[in-house]
């Protein structure tokens, strides 16, 4: 279920762009099936991104809303040629980036939901069809795996060159729909992702971005519920509250009855506090991932790194160099001696 969302064709003409992600060993390039999404997620950083913010011209005058960044979610610009163009600019592309990190996969998409409706699922389909025919590894991520499912076909046919992924920042239904509206609940996303892990699709889960006010209990559960899925890997990442959205998050939060999420929120505008609860969070989800058995490969943002100081600072810039415990892409596992659990323990 979405509100009312202003539709369109996206006149962008570039097809495939690097990716910043590549330090977190997510994926080298992106492909965006669309500018906008229905999801309308109160926290989501890309309406702040340069992508949007250059285009602010191009996306009013295409559809029917007088801010690109305050009415995100209610429009879509859909790249309904997007394939076709990949596809050739794929024919004449002579040289692919492959860092340790970035591994040469491509994500699609990165900054909108490429499964968000039918529309944009048949523009994505095509690409990873596109992507899995030129020998390209593919990172497709979406908070409504459901839909994906309907094209189970395609991904089977591109076997282990393409790795399905949702995000779960919680269990707490009433939570996520509070700060992501119009986007499937956390466990209908688990149930579809689970389809593609029987169909023996490699799949992953971005725990992200999980929320300052969920204690031990609370992260222990969702892990268990996630490691039942089997997961090749599970990226987290703790809540930015120095995003460009906050104001906009902890009223959605606040309207959505989540009074106590709100405060904690608020409280965490002091810096300290911030870095102390995403440094204890970061270390306990380590922790039940260690005791699960899975996977776990921490993502902090680089605000939150430059916020801290010291040995944190130091073990948070360790995890942004870090490649994933995850062999997708052809790459080998990480070498080396594993990062510690952290310089200290809470309260010390």
């Amino acid at each position: 279920m979405t509100g009312p969302v202003s539709t369109a064709t996206d006149p962008t003409e570039a097809v495939l762009s690097e990716s910043a992600l590549s330090v977190h060993g997510v994926c080298e390039y992106v492909v965006n099936v669309a500018t906008g999404c229905r999801h309308g997620c109160a926290f989501c950083y890309v309406p702040s991104t340069p992508p949007v913010r250059a285009r602010t011209e191009m996306i009013s005058a295409n559809v029917a809303v007088d801010s690109p960044r305050e009415d995100w979610g209610a429009y879509v610009l859909y790249r309904e040629d997007l394939a076709d163009r990949l596809d050739a600019h794929l024919d004449r592309k002579r040289t692919w980036r492959e860092t340790d990190l970035g591994g040469g996969i491509v994500g699609v998409s990165f900054s909108t939901d490429p499964y968000m409706d039918d529309r944009a699922a048949a523009i994505a389909t095509d690409v990873v069809r596109v992507l899995a025919e030129h020998g390209k590894p593919v990172r497709v991520l979406t908070r409504n795996p459901s839909r994906a499912v309907r094209d189970l076909e395609t991904f089977e046919q591109a076997g282990e060159s393409v790795t399905v992924g949702t995000s779960v920042p919680s269990l707490d239904a009433e939570a996520v729909g509070a700060l992501e509206p119009f986007a499937p609940p956390p466990e209908r996303r688990l149930e579809a992702l689970q389809t593609f892990a029987d169909a023996g699709v490699p799949v992953y889960v971005l725990a992200s971005p999980t929320y300052p006010d969920q204690n031990d209990g609370e992260l222990r559960s969702l892990f268990e519920r996630i490691a039942a899925v089997d997961p090749d890997v599970v990226f987290h990442e703790p809540f930015n509250v120095r995003s460009a959205r906050m104001q906009q998050t902890i009223r959605a939060a606040s309207e959505g009855g989540c009074d106590e999420l709100a405060a904690t929120f608020e409280r965490l505008d002091d810096t300290a506090a911030w870095v102390e609860n995403a440094f204890e969070q970061s270390r306990q989800v380590l922790a039940i991932g260690s005791e699960l058995d899975l996977p776990v490969h921490l993502c902090p943002h680089y605000q939150l790194t430059q916020a801290a100081d010291g040995e944190i600072r130091e073990w948070f810039e360790a995890w942004r160099g870090r490649q994933p415990p995850e062999r997708f892409g052809g790459r080998p596992l990480p070498g080396g001696p594993p990062i510690p659990p952290g310089p200290r323990s809470g309260g010390e």
